[in-house]
């Protein structure tokens, strides 16, 4: 009976984030207030916890309580025939992953992209830059940036990839969650910002070398975001 009571509330807490209720980065419900709300048990609150922390949906600091990371997309939250994205590690893997498909796909872009396939790139940038004071809005704003440059290469398997990897792909970094939390989320979108018209500065340009390394270090710098300060060169 406790491992539903636990499923029940694990899978209603991410639907909040998707919903808005609970946005990326947002502290969670304190234990008591889950407790009084779902009628369950501390340990039940906390076995939900731990099941969302190992999904990599929740990060929790002692004595700060548990923080939303990145909500999952709709549907599983595994790729196709692949393993979930489980645990920090996966994520860096993942990152590494998406840098060598990704950096191709920019270059392919610049190569291939159809006028209407650069302005839907543009209109993604344009869109994830307007969402700074929304960080649910942003992150999807900025996975509808990947897919716009992956739908610009003109090659099906690039969109297809992104598409099942979904918007889980785009982490929270842990700067998020800091002490100053605000100023270090504001510097972090800024920064994705800047190398998101960087990439579609070149893409437009049709500069297939610079449209790939722009890719591969905006990807780089997320990797290094998401592990933290402590990784920061």
């Amino acid at each position: 009976m406790s491992r539903n009571l636990t499923a029940d509330l694990a899978a209603d807490l991410p639907m909040r984030i998707v919903d808005g209720v609970i946005q990326p980065g947002d502290k969670l419900p304190s234990e008591n207030t889950l407790i009084g709300e779902f009628g369950v048990s501390r340990t039940v609150v906390r076995a939900a916890l731990t099941h969302l922390q190992a999904e990599g949906l929740v990060e929790t600091e002692r004595g700060r309580g548990s923080f939303a990371l990145t909500p999952p997309p709709e549907g599983n939250r595994t790729m196709p025939g692949s393993r979930p994205v489980a645990s920090m590690e996966d994520r860096i893997h993942l990152l590494e992953f998406r840098i060598g498909v990704e950096s191709e796909a920019a270059a392919l872009a610049a190569r291939n992209g159809s006028e209407r396939q650069l302005k839907a790139v543009r209109q993604a940038l344009d869109d994830f830059t307007a969402s700074g004071e929304h960080p649910a809005h942003a992150m999807k704003a900025d996975f509808e940036f990947h897919r716009a440059v992956a739908a610009a290469t003109g090659n099906p398997f690039y969109s297809d990839c992104l598409a099942s990897l979904g918007q889980t792909m785009i982490a929270m970094p842990r700067t998020r969650l800091m002490t100053g939390g605000e100023h270090n989320a504001r510097e972090h979108f800024e920064q994705v910002a800047t190398e998101h018209a960087s990439i579609y500065a070149a893409i437009a340009d049709r500069d297939e070398a610079s449209s790939s390394a722009a890719m591969r270090s905006h990807l780089a710098n997320s990797r290094r975001r998401l592990r933290g300060p402590a990784a920061a060169s």
